[in-house]
């Protein structure tokens, strides 16, 4: 395979002149899709002309032909080879965009990398004979090249595309060592795939060039060689869809399976469900272009796909996870419910407070059991990122000994180091390491990399402490001037004079100073309305712990302390803190428990505003796994002082020599 891929990619050589480095990929990428459909077809290809002959009919040739080749939905309908279409002479550019048109409709492969365009401009540049003749010598059959070779050709194709223009290679395909263990814990739980003529249906909402479904087939296929799996998937960029539907074709699925649009916004696959999902979506994207339509949906409630909240527009990444839930098989469907295996990065772990739409969908998916396991993956294991990920396992029917439970599975330590580096990726899992982490999720025990937690073990409440407000009031020419300076009180008439001839020295009361500020401004003629009055006591006032708490002047809450703003807190209390019993029952008894333990005692006056609790929830996936690693100890540090030490004071001898 590497052979053939310095084969494939020096192309990029004889366009040079014509295109620019990081343009090859235009050229080169369906090219190679061009030639392996022509090395599929060659078999057959006698036998499918006598169809296309005798049978005018689209969707019956289509079925004649799949029929007669044991698999293949598309043919072409010339006589074209690019061996033929090289000895044409000053017909090439003719016979190649002919021979390009005649593919079945559904290959609309090419129109997607406009082709028939770059066939002109390589006429034109006067390469087009030496890039015919570079494919045809390829040999790209299925003898030779394997499906899963020509996976791992076009990995490397796009990778060498995408890095030479600096594009985010991550955004189009995932690692195969990633995907082998996505895919080894996405089947490790289904007993019904190992057994019989199973049929499984197989769904990724950001399919790329197709890498997933095509790893996630060869696997079934070694666990139960007379199983299949059904391949869907939707991919938002026009040249990864066509990869992944040219990857589809070739290998007998139906390529109308796989559909282009942006998932988000145009769901392909509305009334849809599948018994499995995998995807590795865009890691940290906006979605401030697809607001409208998702908070529209999200209205919808759980009638639409967002229901369980909206993550900052920000990073989109949970809205993809909600999409994955909602084409889950149902739990009570006739195919037994679902699995669904999906590639996130940090933040959907712990980003947003309590009460926010990233928590809320974390909360969603632990009160409704549906996350099984999530495995944190060695940093610089993707092309484009060095940043922490993790493989997040979901199943809507876990079995007895995991229901209402989660198991954290610590991989970090598990990464080998490439001989090699490709972009940002340094690490790979390799097999054994795949198998470890296989056995711990099968062992379903705890260990040093192995956690069970129950669902509610991550959930908790955030409560508002607040302290009485308490203020002292004095109109020094300082505090005047602050008043003066007010972009509203600043304005109205008489009240700077007032405040300047009121002498009543320093009061540690406001009621008391208000009353008289007041009788000081009705001698004055000055008036302020109950907005502007409040303004004034909060500008004229200082902080002071001597001063007498502030109070509620009027409503159903009067007499009782005034919060002040700026000595207000938060704390978080987990579910079960104190062995409280971990249910939602349990909130005011934890609570005052935890405030009678941990607040009150240091702060005497402090008290819970009971209407700001919130629920959240997180994975502090870290914290879990902190191993603690001791300082060194002084002895070692002085002997690394001397060291240093030492060697400064040789080389100051061998500047002064």
């Amino acid at each position: 395979m590497v052979d053939l891929q310095k084969d494939v990619w020096a192309v990029a050589d004889t366009l040079r002149g014509v295109y620019a480095r990081n343009k090859a990929g235009d050229v080169i990428l369906p090219m190679t899709i061009l030639r392996r459909l022509e090395c599929v077809m060659a078999p057959r290809r006698a036998q499918v002309a006598e169809i296309i002959a005798m049978q005018p009919n689209e969707t019956l040739r289509v079925k004649m032909i799949k029929s007669a080749t044991g698999g293949v939905k598309f043919y072409n309908t010339t006589k074209h080879t690019l061996a033929s279409v090289y000895n044409s002479g000053d017909d090439m550019a003719d016979n190649l965009l002919e021979y390009v048109r005649g593919f079945s409709k559904d290959i609309d492969v090419f129109t997607n990398f406009n082709l028939p365009q770059h066939i002109d401009r390589m006429k034109k540049g006067g390469i087009l004979a030496t890039i015919v003749r570079q494919f045809r010598d390829l040999d790209l059959s299925p003898k030779a090249v394997p499906n899963s070779r020509m996976g791992e050709l076009f990995e490397h194709l796009i990778y060498m595309d995408f890095e030479s223009s600096n594009a985010e290679s991550g955004d189009h395909y995932t690692p195969r060592d990633a995907i082998n263990l996505l895919v080894d814990l996405l089947f490790a739980e289904d007993d019904n795939a190992l057994s019989g003529d199973a049929i499984r249906s197989i769904y990724d909402p950001t399919v790329g060039t197709g890498g997933m479904l095509s790893v996630a087939e060869e696997h079934l296929h070694r666990m139960n060689p007379d199983a299949e799996l059904v391949l869907y998937g939707q991919e938002l960029r026009p040249e990864s869809y066509a990869l992944c539907r040219s990857d589809m074709l070739a290998k007998g699925q139906n390529p109308q399976n796989i559909a282009l649009g942006n998932t988000l916004t145009n769901d392909q696959f509305t009334d849809e469900t599948f018994n499995y999902i995998l995807s590795n979506p865009p890691y940290g994207v906006d979605w401030k272009n697809e607001a409208e339509n998702v908070e529209k949906e999200h209205k919808k409630g759980f009638s639409g796909r967002f229901g369980a909240g909206l993550p900052p527009t920000s990073d989109g990444a949970l809205l993809f996870v909600q999409h994955a839930i909602a084409k889950m098989n149902p739990a009570d469907s006739q195919n037994g419910g679902a699995r669904a295996g999906i590639v996130l990065n940090g933040s959907p772990l712990f980003s947003g407070v309590a009460g926010s739409g990233s928590s809320d969908i974390r909360g969603w998916l632990l009160e409704n059991d549906l996350i099984e396991a999530i495995v944190a993956l060695p940093n610089d294991m993707f092309y484009n990122t060095g940043i922490a990920t993790y493989l997040w396992i979901f199943d809507n029917t876990k079995r007895p000994q995991r229901e209402g439970k989660v198991q954290l599975i610590d991989a970090t330590p598990l990464g080998s180091k490439m001989r090699k580096s490709l972009g940002s990726k340094r690490i790979q899992i390799d097999e054994a390491a795949r198998e470890r982490v296989l056995q711990q999720y099968t062992d379903m025990e705890s260990s040093d990399t192995s956690k069970i937690f129950d669902n509610l073990d991550f959930a908790y409440w955030q409560i508002t402490v607040e302290r009485p407000l308490r203020l002292n009031f004095e109109t020094t020419p300082e505090r005047v001037a602050l008043v003066a300076e007010h972009n509203t009180l600043g304005k109205i008439d008489g009240l700077i004079g007032a405040l300047n001839s009121f002498n009543g020295g320093q009061y540690l009361n406001r009621e008391d100073f208000l009353k008289d500020l007041g009788k000081q401004f009705g001698s004055r003629g000055v008036s302020l309305t109950s907005l502007q009055r409040k303004a004034l006591w909060q500008t004229l006032g200082e902080r002071d712990e001597n001063a007498d708490i502030c109070r509620v002047q009027s409503g159903k809450n009067k007499g009782t302390p005034e919060p002040d703003v700026g000595l207000r807190d938060t704390e978080i209390i987990p579910f079960g803190w104190g062995d409280h019993p971990k249910t939602h029952n349990a909130k005011d008894a934890t609570i005052e428990s935890y405030f009678n333990s941990e607040v009150q005692p240091y702060v005497e006056d402090a008290w819970v505003d009971y209407a700001k609790t919130k629920v959240g929830y997180e994975f502090p996936f870290t914290r879990h796994f902190y191993k603690y690693v001791p300082p060194r100890t002084l002895a070692e540090i002085d002997a690394d002082l001397n060291h240093s030490l030492q060697a400064i004071l040789g080389l100051l001898k061998e500047v002064e020599a």
